[in-house]
Parts: C-alpha cells; structure tokens; sequence
C-alpha cells in the first residue's frame, strides 16, 4: 500500500498518521519501502472536543472538525480505518447538551469515506454521566478488534472520574491477553497515559501499573493514546508508549506552568502546537523511528 507525500503532508497540523504491519513492523510513508502487501496504515486522531468555544484558544473552533473530515478524504489513498482516540466532545454539564455535542460529532465522522472509524471516550465524553450518552450511540467503551495479523485493544480509563480501568477491565483484559501467544502483535488505545506522567494535572491512570502489568509478558506491544495534546514518548520497560497532539488545541509541558490550561492561539503561527507523526518500524528487533513533522512537512 502506498501513499505519496503530498497526501500524507496534507495531515499536518490535523492529528496523527500510523503505518502498521501485519508482520509487526510500522513503516511511515516518507521516504519509506514498498510495504508488503499485508502491510496497512491507519488514521488515529485525538481530543476533537467538538463544542468547544474560545476565540482567544482556537478562533477556527467551530470549522475544526470538519477541517480534519475534509483533509482524511482528500487523501488519494485511503486508510484502512480511523481510530478517534477520545474527548471527541468538550465537556458540558448539561446531559442533554453532552448528547447533542455527541450527536453532532457522530453525524460529521459520517462524512468520512472511509467507513470503517472506531471510537472511544475521554472524561469529556463519559466522565459525568457514566459514559451513559456514549455508550446510547457509540456502543461499548472498551474493546478488542483484530486487523492483518494485529490485536487491537481499546481500554476506555476515561469513564471513570477517578481516572481509573476499574477491577472489572482488568479482570476482561487478562482473559483477553491469555488467549493471545507471548509474541502477538499487540497495539492499545487509551485515553488518558496509562503511566504516571504529571498526575496533579490528571495526567496519569490510578491502576495503570496493573494494566502494564497485565502486557509486560508479551514482546511486542505499542500504546497510543492523547489526552495531553501534545507529542510525547515514554518507555515502561519494553512497551513504548506515544501521545497523539490534540485537534482543538495544545496544552503545556508537564509541569511547565502553575496551572494547566490551552495555550492561546498564535495567528502568527496557526496550528501551532498541532501536528502528526511519521512512525517507522522494524520488527526484529522491534524498532520505532518517530519523525514530528509541521505543517510543511518541516522536522520539528
């Protein structure tokens, strides 16, 4: 599967884009090998927050998402799916306001051609209401899928206020894990980081440890996750863990500043703080190659 540089270059500034092997390797499309041909690519784009409003934050907020759907089918070739990786919505306490926001989010992702997009909440969309609202239109908040030879994981540590999976997905996730061989092709989705990355900012899962616990048996395992709103990269061990950039707006740098709050639009410098990753890979051994590219294609 190929796709040129010019439409890959089309994502900066709009989220995130993983090349993916079925023979576990991720391979990014700069300056990348032919893959093989069970190789694939997916979209993964984080921390919407449809409903947002802040001219001094982000004035394009209301025309963001619709930014983004445009720019994915523009695409001359299509990713294999699209994985929204949560905070589709900005919170609001007002529950039938929340559905609305969500809603109106799932009606605009319709647009997409790829038909195949996958979701999971943030705290945004699920922390008040026990994820009531999203589970009415988007189904479980936790879950497994398996695409060319990869096993997917979805663990939703956002529901919970208390930033915690809870006893329960640790419980369905062993089982999950104990069907799969030590060296299975292993990629997880979660919203919040699943290690302790600034907690006094939310930044962090309380029974975190446990869940890596649970993966640290297996070899070949990558996270993926956003919250934060910006790039990150941080090791447990083996497990490589990648933060996404936000799509509305950025945040600071863990403990960078008093207090944690969106960094104000610089209109000299529009999306700035917003981006997308080039991921290579080789899998034996297993190796990732992160470039950060900006919004022309410059090395960041």
């Amino acid at each position: 599967m190929n796709i040129n540089r010019r439409d890959f270059l089309k994502l900066a500034g709009l989220g995130g884009v993983v090349f993916v092997s079925g023979l576990g390797s991720l391979a990014g499309p700069v300056g990348a090998a032919q893959p093989k041909e069970d190789d694939f690519y997916f979209v993964q784009l984080s921390d919407t927050h449809w409903g947002f409003t802040g001219p001094k934050v982000n004035p394009e907020a209301p025309e963001m998402l619709k930014k983004v759907i445009t720019t994915v089918n523009g695409l001359e070739q299509q990713p294999d799916f699209i994985f929204f990786s949560g905070d589709l919505t900005h919170v609001t306490d007002d529950d039938q306001e929340r559905k609305t926001r969500l809603v109106q989010f799932k009606n605009a992702a319709k647009e997409l051609k790829v038909k195949d997009v996958k979701f999971m909440p943030g705290e945004h969309d699920a922390g008040l209401d026990d994820a009531a609202a999203y589970k009415e239109l988007f189904g479980e908040t936790h879950y497994v899928f398996d695409h060319k030879g990869v096993h997917f994981i979805v663990l939703d540590n956002a529901t919970d206020p208390r930033a915690s999976v809870g006893e329960s997905q640790l419980t369905w996730l062993s089982a999950d894990l104990k069907r799969l061989k030590k060296d299975a092709r292993i990629v997880i989705f979660t919203h919040r980081p699943l290690f302790d990355l600034y907690p006094s900012w939310d930044w962090h899962t309380r029974d975190g440890a446990k869940v890596l616990e649970l993966l640290m048996p297996y070899s070949n395992v990558i996270v993926f996750y956003g919250h934060i709103h910006q790039e990150h990269h941080h090791m447990t061990g083996h497990i490589a863990h990648h933060a996404a950039k936000g799509l509305m707006f950025p945040l600071p740098a863990p403990g960078s500043v008093p207090k944690r709050s969106p960094i104000p639009w610089n209109a000299a410098q529009p999306y700035k703080g917003l981006g997308f990753r080039n991921i290579e890979a080789e899998s034996k051994p297993v190796r990732y190659d992160i470039a950060e590219l900006g919004m022309k294609g410059e090395k960041l």
